[in-house]
């Protein structure tokens, strides 16, 4: 690809970010690249729409960008975004750091934040739940064989699972297997503390071996296989967008949302990258999310390590999403007592200069 041809699918993919039209040879003369005659642009798209970054929806139309002439566009946007600081950080920045009810609330009002901003449906998701510091574990009957299990996580995160065990048990003896686990786990994460577990809790319990053993790898299950808590917000906002209103569009959106294994999988790619991610069109596995986009930054929250996502239309506006995204995790990195990504940067910059 050359330097011009470069310069034509950043021009197009933004002419049709910013008006939803298809982008002409004399649009692109007129507005971007000035010194080439609409001829030579003319005859320059037709090779990109070959080389499959650009289609026509009619034979006499300007051309439209396809997910690959995106995939372009935003790797530029994703280069220049890091040196510029979005409008309002600083105000979003004090927002945040008076904000100390607890991890729910603060990611309930990042989603709301992020969602409002950008016109997307915004995500967060709060990860590994067995990494995470147990305030409290209490277990409870709910009669027979049936016991409810509430875990109070670091940040004041709310779970809870019934499960069945192999027998039944008295009251008494969940209390004193919830105390035998509260005194090993709590201040401790689980994957700090579950291998002693059963050691220390079955010492004076071995009548009730079975039960409690039963009881003790429920928990396990449940905070090794739930390993995301997932907020969302924004969806009411997606109805106004032109591409929402192919009913496929919407409903692939809301599944990915309702059923959170796909989008679980996302997240935990981001989480090891440790950087931003943008997922476009064909990049997407989840059925329907081809014409979509996300886009999903690593964070913290409460010291809890997080992820911050967007999901919208491939048409999204991706310099302002990917700056405010960038901001809020900037916010929240300093909300959780570290240095924000940008000030990072500013500092290995001014080390490299020395």
């Amino acid at each position: 690809m050359t330097e011009r041809q470069l310069s034509i699918i950043l021009a197009v993919v933004y002419e049709y970010i910013k008006t939803g039209e298809p982008a002409g040879s004399r649009t692109i003369t007129k507005k971007y690249i000035k010194g080439l005659s609409p001829a030579t642009i003319r005859n320059e798209m037709a090779d990109l729409e070959e080389m499959g970054y650009f289609y026509q929806p009619h034979t006499s139309s300007g051309r439209l960008p396809t997910a690959k002439a995106y995939r372009v566009y935003v790797d530029s946007v994703t280069a220049r975004a890091r040196s510029r600081s979005s409008r309002g950080a600083e105000a979003w920045r004090r927002e945040l750091m008076g904000r100390r009810s607890g991890i729910e609330d603060l990611l309930n009002y990042v989603t709301n934040l992020l969602s409002r901003l950008t016109n997307c449906v915004a995500v967060a998701a709060v990860s590994g739940l067995d990494s995470m510091e147990i305030w409290h574990i209490d277990l409870m009957p709910l009669g027979g064989k049936n016991v409810l299990a509430l875990i109070v996580l670091k940040g004041g995160l709310v779970h809870h699972t019934e499960f069945t065990l192999p027998c039944e048990v008295e009251p008494g003896l969940l209390e004193e297997l919830s105390r035998r686990i509260n005194t090993i786990a709590c201040e401790h994460s689980w994957s700090e503390v579950h291998d002693v577990l059963y050691q220390y809790v079955l010492g004076g319990l071995e009548e009730a071996e079975t039960a409690c053993r039963a009881a003790i790898s429920d928990v396990d299950r449940f905070l090794t296989e739930q390993n995301y808590r997932f907020f969302s917000s924004g969806a009411k906002h997606i109805l106004s967008l032109p591409h929402f209103q192919a009913l496929s569009r919407l409903q692939a959106v809301l599944t990915l949302l309702e059923q959170e294994k796909p989008l679980a999988s996302m997240v935990e790619q981001c989480r090891q990258a440790s950087d931003l991610r943008v997922s476009l069109g064909d990049e997407n596995e989840t059925d329907g999310m081809q014409e979509s986009a996300m886009i999903l930054i690593p964070a913290r929250a409460c010291q809890q390590k997080a992820v911050l996502g967007l999901i919208g239309p491939l048409r999204m506006d991706y310099e302002r999403s990917i700056s405010v995204l960038e901001a809020v995790a900037d916010a929240l990195d300093d909300e959780a007592g570290e240095p924000g990504r940008l000030r990072k940067e500013e500092a290995l910059n001014a080390q490299e200069k020395k």
